[in-house]
This record gives structure tokens, C-alpha cells and sequence, in this order.
């Protein structure tokens, strides 16, 4: 008998420590259908899924990561995933939902008290793809730790965290395991997405638990290298007709081309540097064409860590009251309407947010303790471009935040040889915009008239550019 109880005893202990790996493979998450939307009139008309992953943390749940997931319309058995992170950083992935590339768009309608309303937006990318768009860093959007160590965050933790989230996510809906998987986003993402394909690929070479069939990334208006980017800034400027040719061949002579640590006793320099912040006051840099408003939830600056340069008085030149004839004429309006939707209890019920978990619901979090620790991130585009990843990098033309001239230039840098010279691309018979192909399978496109980031504005050039290169065609 005591043979048997201690066999009994060692088979236990044998079924707790597989019980225990078993848990480790498992994801720690919640996820729900969601098949109506309090301000959408009848069933939604795709898929959609939402949820939180744990990572992070001694427990593995300290961090809950939100997500919208929303499937392919044409073929989500076969068609590629894609990850998503909007900028900031801080800022929600439901900005990427609801105003650049997913299926859903804010009404444009002067808030009256009731809750805003919502439509199906044509030019999504979920037409030929399944996208993950997550809310990240933690204390973005929905997402929330269970601890206060848990906000405290930077590049490189946020990277793990969504390494961690693919993994989990993934083996939780094991049938999506084999399709083509792209990481991707924009604006301040352009530090944190080459990072996050990185340990992606870094861990399919090592063999990890679970191999995920990453083909490559994608980037709109990314921040890459913030000195390259400043000191574009007056080109950029120059070429769009915002200064004259005088003020650019001083201040170019002046500065020596080098606007970011300006020398406090170089008196022409600063006398430049003043008068060109004169010549582009009022405008809205995320696209120069735009009206510049000054309510709801404006774009984020970009985070490019303590630096002087000729950006930093942004905020005292640009936001400043304009009137307007109509908050309607204000694209950033969108952004006040989806405060007042997200914040309304029947759509938190119907995202299925944990009570309690957040307070008022932010489009961008501009205070959280976040390390901006990746100062430059073309180390990894080289890296990624050895290992044979595709990418393709795109610019809205108007974006003055982050110059295209200043994406160019740095991925000129990367010394590719050119196999596809620049050249147009063509939307229902008009110029969409201009690309070039690298020999590295790195494709560079503008947009012609997009901003900061270029769906928002070209919603119907951005699906096209998108579905020519997730099929592996040319722009």
C-alpha cells in the first residue's frame, strides 16, 4: 500500500509540473465576440473580436494588454495578420481603427449631448487582411497593469510585452498560426515595430514554443532617427514654398545645416532659426494644409527625447485659438467625438472592458512613465534587411512632423542598390503618389497629399498602395 500511494503521490506531483508548463503555454486572457456597437446602425458587418492578454510582471498578469481583432473580409483562412501600434508614444490603437485603416469612422456631427455616431468605412485594410490593433504601451487606451511597477515602461520593455502578446495570442487562435504575419504602424512606431519584428525573428532562430510566420513590417510616417528628421525640417519647408530662398541658403549657412544643438553665441543662426518659426507659425504640421485647431485631443508631438533644436517651441507657436466657421472644418474634431463615445458606459459593456480597470478613457496618454530609450532604430532596419524581411515605409507628402524627406534620406543611407527607380503610382488613373524598391525588398512610397499619418487623409490611395504590396505586386 505504501508503494502505491507513493506511486499515486509521484504521478500527482508529475501532473502538476506538466499542469504547470501547460499554464505557461497557455494565454492568461479574455477575449469576446462583439457583434454590435452602440452607435452603429444594425450588426456589424465583419468580425470582430476583443480582449486583454497578460504579460509582464512576476505573475504573468500584471500588465493586461487590450486589443480590437478584426478578421479578413475576403479570405482570413489565408490572408496575412497584421499587428498594429499607433504612436505617441501613449497613444490608442483605436485611432488606427477608427481614422485610419479599419472598418469602422466617427460621424462628423456637432456633439449635442447624445452618443456619437459610427459608419463602415470602405477603404479599410481588413478587406485583405486580419488586423490586431493593440492598445500599447500599457496605459495606453484600455490597457491597465494590476500594479504600479506595471505602468513603469519604456522601448524596450513595451517590445517584450507585445512579443509576449503575440505569443500568447497566437496560441489561442492556433488557426491563424500559419498565415503571413507583418508587424506594423506608425509615427512614433517606427521606433518600437523594426524592434518588435527583430524578437520576433530572433526568436523563431531560437527555437521558441511557438514559431510565428513573420513575412516582414510596414511603417507610416515613422519616427527613425529624430537628429536626421530635425534637421530636415527646413528643406522640407524650403521645398513646400513656407520660406524663401534667402532665409534658406542664410539659415542653412548660418546653422551649417545643423538645427538640433544650436551654439547659444551664434547670434545669425538663432536670428534665422527665429525668422523661419515666424514664416511657419499657425500651421498644423500634421498636414500643412490642413486648418489648425485648437480643441479636442490634438496630434501628439513626436517624443524624440531632451534636445534644443528648432522644433522645441512648437506648442508656443502652433497652439494658439483660430477661428473657425464650423468645429466641423476641424478634422481633430473626430478625435473629441471619440472620447465621448469610448468614455459612454454602453460602449464600454460592449468592448467588454474590465470595471474599474481605467478612469476616463484617453486618445493619447501624454503622462505615462515611459522610457524613450531606442534613439535611433536603423540599426534594426539593417539588421532586419540581412535577415531578407520585406518592408514597406510610406509618407504622407504634407507631414511636417515627420518630413518624407527625412524617411528618404535615411533610407538612402542604408546604401541599397535601387531596382525599381522613383517613379509614380497610379490610383484609378490618378498620381496616388511616388515609390522606389530597394534591393534590400525595402519599398519607400509617398502619398501625395497625405499628412501625419497618410490613410487618415488617403483612404482610398493607402488601401490600394497596401493591397498591391501585401500581394507582392508593384505599387
Amino acid at each position: 500500500m505504501a508503494g502505491s500511494a507513493e506511486k499515486l503521490l509521484l504521478c500527482f506531483n508529475m501532473f502538476l509540473v506538466h499542469l504547470q508548463l501547460w499554464s505557461f503555454l497557455l494565454p492568461i486572457s479574455y477575449s469576446a465576440t462583439v457583434t454590435y456597437l452602440p452607435g452603429f446602425q444594425g450588426p456589424l458587418p465583419f468580425e470582430l473580436e476583443t480582449g486583454y492578454v497578460g504579460v509582464g510582471g512576476e505573475s504573468e498578469e500584471d500588465v493586461q494588454l487590450f486589443y480590437y481583432f478584426i478578421k479578413s473580409e475576403k479570405n482570413p483562412k489565408k490572408d496575412p495578420v497584421l499587428l498594429w501600434l499607433t504612436g505617441g508614444p501613449g497613444c490608442s490603437s483605436l485611432s488606427g481603427l477608427l481614422y485610419e485603416i479599419g472598418p469602422l469612422r466617427l460621424v462628423m456631427e456637432e456633439y449635442t449631448g447624445s452618443l456619437p455616431n459610427l459608419s463602415y468605412n470602405p477603404y479599410s485594410w481588413t478587406k485583405v487582411a486580419s488586423i490586431i490593433f493593440v492598445d500599447s504601451p500599457v496605459g495606453t487606451g484600455f490597457s491597465y497593469s494590476r500594479s504600479s511597477q506595471g505602468y513603469q515602461t519604456g522601448d524596450f520593455e513595451s517590445s517584450k510585452h507585445l512579443y509576449q502578446f503575440l505569443s500568447k495570442w497566437m496560441i489561442g487562435h492556433p488557426e491563424f498560426v500559419e498565415n503571413p504575419f507583418y508587424a506594423a504602424g506608425d509615427s512614433y512606431s517606427g521606433r518600437t515595430v523594426p524592434l518588435v519584428t527583430k524578437l520576433i525573428s530572433d526568436g523563431n532562430e531560437a527555437g521558441s514554443e511557438l514559431f510565428i510566420n513573420i513575412k516582414g513590417y510596414i511603417l507610416g510616417n515613422p519616427t527613425t532617427d529624430p537628429v536626421l528628421e530635425s534637421n530636415k525640417l527646413v528643406p522640407y519647408a524650403h521645398g513646400m514654398g513656407l520660406i524663401s530662398d534667402e532665409l534658406y541658403e542664410s539659415v542653412k549657412n548660418s546653422c551649417g545645416e545643423n538645427y538640433v544643438q544650436i551654439d547659444p553665441t551664434n547670434v545669425q543662426c538663432l536670428k534665422d532659426i527665429q525668422s523661419f518659426h515666424k514664416c511657419i507659425s499657425g500651421l498644423n504640421t500634421a498636414h500643412i494644409l490642413e486648418p489648425l485647431c485648437d480643441f479636442g485631443s490634438p496630434k501628439p508631438k513626436e517624443r524624440v527625447g531632451d534636445r534644443r533644436s528648432l522644433t522645441q517651441n512648437y506648442k508656443e507657436y502652433f497652439l494658439v485659438p483660430h477661428p473657425s466657421n464650423s468645429v466641423l472644418d476641424c478634422r481633430d474634431y473626430a478625435y473629441y467625438l471619440t472620447e465621448c463615445w469610448t468614455n459612454d458606459n454602453s460602449v464600454r459593456n460592449a468592448l467588454h472592458i474590465h470595471k474599474g480597470s481605467i478612469g476616463k478613457w484617453q486618445r493619447c496618454h501624454r503622462d505615462l512613465p515611459y522610457s524613450h530609450e531606442i534613439q535611433n532604430s536603423i540599426q534594426y532596419h539593417v539588421n532586419l534587411s540581412k535577415k531578407g524581411y520585406r518592408s514597406l515605409i510610406y509618407s504622407g507628402d504634407h507631414d511636417m512632423m515627420v518630413p518624407f524627406v527625412a524617411t528618404e534620406a535615411w533610407i538612402k543611407s542604408l546604401n541599397y542598390s535601387i531596382i525599381d527607380e522613383w517613379r509614380s503610382w497610379i490610383v484609378e488613373g490618378q498620381i496616388g503618389g511616388y515609390t522606389r524598391t530597394y534591393s534590400n525588398r525595402m519599398t519607400f512610397a509617398t502619398v501625395k497629399g497625405g499628412g501625419h499619418t497618410a490613410p487618415e487623409f488617403k483612404p482610398k490611395e493607402c488601401i490600394a498602395m497596401f493591397n498591391r504590396w501585401i500581394s507582392e505586386e508593384p505599387l
